[in-house]
């Protein structure tokens, strides 16, 4: 299978399809007219999303301050625009890996195809910017896996974690009581003796 990378691209974000309670979860990369789409399960981007936090943040304080790792998210790069159309899963997200490339200030961020061996439970997100052999992770190829790989700078990064964390969140309201999702119907809630809440 192929190994699809971009370099800089326009556009990468996470994104859903569909209503809360039955969304469907997809990373989507875009440098031209050329547009790809992975799908992956809610909690592999709440992952995402936080380990990319914490690495840059770690990057930053490492730095000192002297890398080019912005605090926040640029207003420039914040991206609320909803996924492009038609969204085309060309695979299921398995494992994935992020690491730093301290030469060329950029984040890598690798998303390889589930296995049939692979439980989606196991995603991996693999942190730390000074262990080269996260990079090395990102170098080795199975033929027979299809790998999404992306090369981000720091605010585009940035970027990416606050909207991810954002399209997570907007799913469905907890309930007020027990704190599970809330159903348009409403749903059984266990803090009211099984009734309907």
């Amino acid at each position: 299978m192929p190994v699809i990378s971009y370099e800089l691209p326009d556009r990468f974000v996470a994104g859903t399809v569909g209503r809360p309670g039955e969304r469907s979860f997809y990373l989507q990369a875009r440098a031209g007219r050329r547009v790809t789409s992975v799908g992956l399960e809610k909690f592999q981007v709440t992952l995402l999303a936080e380990r990319l936090e914490e690495l840059l943040d770690e990057v930053l304080r490492r730095s000192g301050g002297e890398a080019a790792v912005p605090a926040v998210t640029p207003v420039e790069l914040r991206d609320d625009a909803p996924l492009d159309q038609p969204v085309e899963e060309e695979f299921r997200v398995g494992a994935m890996a992020l690491a730093w490339d301290p030469d060329e200030q950029r984040v890598l961020i690798e998303a390889r195809e589930a296995t049939e061996a692979e439980d989606p439970e196991a995603a991996e997100a693999a942190e730390d910017p000074d262990d080269p052999d996260d990079l090395d992770d990102l170098e080795a190829d199975d033929p027979a896996v299809a790998v999404l790989r992306v090369s981000l700078t720091a605010a585009q990064a940035r970027a990416f974690a606050e909207r991810a964390l954002q399209v997570v969140a907007a799913g469905r309201p907890p309930c007020p009581l027990c704190g599970l999702p809330l159903d348009a119907a409403g749903h059984v809630c266990p803090r009211q003796n099984g009734y309907l809440g």
